[in-house]
């Protein structure tokens, strides 16, 4: 069975580099055709894309997000890592790493992990 697990901070400054790690087990992120997508979720609002990376290692971020985001990954852990430069007290949100067929996707047609929380102090 595939499972996901979040893990980082869960207390960032403002203006801080906010990095999250999801461990995954079951299934190896480089199997073909599936993407390692990061999707948040601040209190009162609805879910956010914000960016995935291929099985390939191919990058793919939310245009609104673009200059502050970016997914890294380590094969060799089989983990895979969101960087979001510039918090601020609006990056406040549960934060979900998923696998999904689809690149852009907030359904949970996939794998998904807990979630983790995040609030960003000012």
């Amino acid at each position: 069975q595939v499972q996901l697990v979040e893990s980082g901070p869960g207390l960032v400054k403002a203006s801080q580099t906010l990095s999250l790690t999801c461990t995954v087990s079951g299934d190896s992120i480089t199997t073909n055709n599936y993407n390692w997508i990061w999707i948040r979720q601040p209190p009162g609002e609805a879910l956010e894309w914000m960016g995935a990376i291929s099985y390939s290692g191919n990058t793919y971020y939310n245009p609104s997000l673009k200059s502050r985001v970016s997914i890294s990954r380590d094969t060799s852990k089989n983990q895979f890592t969101l960087h979001l430069s510039s918090v601020t007290p609006e990056d406040t949100a549960v934060y979900y790493c998923a696998r999904d067929r689809l690149i852009v996707t907030t359904q949970r047609n996939g794998y998904w992990g807990p979630g983790t929380q995040v609030t960003v102090s000012s």
